[in-house]
């Protein structure tokens, strides 16, 4: 039995920092996990500038409400919700997802959750798990499952390379180039042909 975990930004919807970062203008906040590796590190920058700025999760919100899927983004979820099993893993937060998940028909997604002062000011963040996306697909696969991932950043490599069959999926330049051996496509139809023959 086969699922397959895709992840969000970048794959489904545009990368939520970037689109928070040109709408405020403070360039700092364009860093994504395609640049940075280390997660935590990641989140308690962004954390860090917010708090200079006096930006919180209203304002974040706010700009995620402009926020529309990749274009084809959700008729490649729906077909693909038709062959096979779906879950989108992702590293953002349940309070960024949400209404994203509205416009894309509603499909399972695991993720984190962000710490808020009554303020609205964003003061931590939980992660669900250590190598969330990892221990997700090794935990599918403890219960009979075979794993299909595909994502585009540092953070999707782990579950991709411990997979059935993995893919990139429009990646940078220097991810492509430091895993020449993982399948790297750049329009839905080629994911999902590929997905198709891996199932």
């Amino acid at each position: 039995m086969n699922i397959v975990c895709l992840d969000l930004e970048g794959v489904l919807v545009p990368e939520i920092w970037i689109a928070f970062s040109e709408a405020t203008g403070i360039a700092e906040l364009k860093i994504t996990t395609r640049e940075e590796p280390d997660y935590n590190k990641l989140m308690n920058y962004r954390i860090g500038i917010l708090k200079e700025h006096g930006l919180g999760l209203k304002e974040i919100q706010d700009v995620i409400s402009t926020i529309k899927p990749l274009d084809g983004a959700k008729e490649f979820l729906d077909e693909l919700k038709s062959i096979t099993q779906v879950v989108i893993l992702s590293d953002t937060f349940y309070q960024f997802a949400t209404p994203l998940m509205k416009q894309l028909g509603y499909p399972t997604i695991m993720c984190n959750t962000l710490e808020v002062a009554s303020s609205g000011e964003i003061t931590g963040f939980k992660m669900r798990c250590e190598h969330s996306k990892l221990s997700t697909v090794k935990a599918l696969q403890s219960v009979g499952f075979e794993t299909i991932c595909a994502g585009d950043s540092y953070n999707d490599l782990e579950m991709i390379l411990n997979s059935k069959a993995g893919f990139l999926f429009r990646s940078t330049d220097k991810i492509k180039k430091d895993y020449p051996n993982l399948p790297a496509f750049e329009t839905y139809s080629e994911l999902l042909n590929a997905i198709k023959k891996a199932l």
